[in-house]
């Protein structure tokens, strides 16, 4: 199990070349991943993309990297000629309509954004690639441990409410029984009370006590509910994205819960309900945290 919250750094230095990759996550529903990317590494965004997607399935997840290089390799310096021209076409309107003199120096020139640009050569460009992707391979590695340490402290925190619900799931069980019982007594009760004696037509009795066992038994939902409980416990244990899976299965259990609240004519069952449904919504909000 893994939380979908959780951070991941690495750095790699290599020939006078400096990575530095942070991965961080919040909840999502699916895979939104966000890469920012220097320029001169824009052409690998996809890449990137992929090796984090083989490795993490849901999450919000933004990606930061830096690049230096100080590596004597070869490099060539392209100018964006139409560039160049743009920008002083815009301070030529600027100079007339202010009535300013033209005379900027093409080194001030070639400060301006986006005006000079260094192009690795194929071969640099080849092995900037392999050693991004190894920096990312570590910073993913990271990223999951921290993950996964969250996801044990989950488990934990899903073990103990699953455990209560499953108390109370047991005790409801026992109250269920015991309705019918009492039910037969106070029905004799008050047949005796309404008729005036101690005769009872007890096949009269038999099926009152059958109607009103066949309104308000909840076995099958018990049933089905420690079924749930149990599913629950094997998914918890299993690797991988369950948090989808789980999320399906507690409205199976809550659709069971509610049926047993409508059918118990209990006030105890009623309470044991109430902290059920309590257990099963922290469950729920715990789960959005998981993978």
């Amino acid at each position: 199990m893994k939380s979908m919250t959780g951070f991941g750094r690495a750095k790699l230095e290599k020939n006078n070349r400096i990575y530095n990759i942070e991965i961080k996550s919040v909840n999502h529903k699916y895979s939104d991943i966000s890469i920012k990317l220097p320029r001169s590494l824009s052409y690998l965004e996809e890449k990137l993309k992929k090796e984090i997607n083989s490795n993490i399935s849901r999450g919000k997840i933004d990606v930061y990297v830096s690049f230096e290089n100080y590596s004597e390799s070869d490099k060539k310096v392209i100018i964006n000629t139409e560039l160049v021209k743009e920008y002083m076409k815009q301070f030529e309107i600027i100079a007339k309509e202010n009535h300013l003199a033209m005379n900027i120096p093409i080194t001030e020139i070639t400060k301006l954004p986006d005006v000079l640009t260094l192009k690795e050569t194929e071969d640099d460009e080849e092995i900037i690639e392999k050693e991004l992707l190894e920096c990312m391979r570590e910073a993913i590695n990271n990223f999951i441990f921290m993950r996964e340490q969250e996801g044990i402290k989950i488990k934990e925190d899903l073990k103990e409410r699953i455990n209560n619900v499953e108390n109370e799931q047991q005790k409801i069980s026992t109250y269920s029984t015991r309705l019918v019982q009492e039910y037969v007594v106070k029905l004799e009760e008050r047949i005796k009370e309404i008729l005036k004696t101690n005769i009872i037509d007890q096949s009269r009795l038999a099926m009152e006590v059958v109607l009103y066992a066949d309104k308000c038994s909840v076995e099958e939902e018990l049933t089905r509910l420690k079924s749930h409980i149990s599913q629950f416990n094997k998914l918890i244990q299993e690797e991988g994205p369950i948090g989808k899976k789980i999320d399906f299965l507690l409205q199976e259990m809550n659709r069971e819960t509610n049926t047993i609240g409508s059918k118990a004519g209990s006030l105890d069952i009623t309470n044991l309900v109430v902290n059920i449904k309590t257990q099963l919504e922290d469950i729920r909000e715990q789960i959005q945290n998981i993978e």
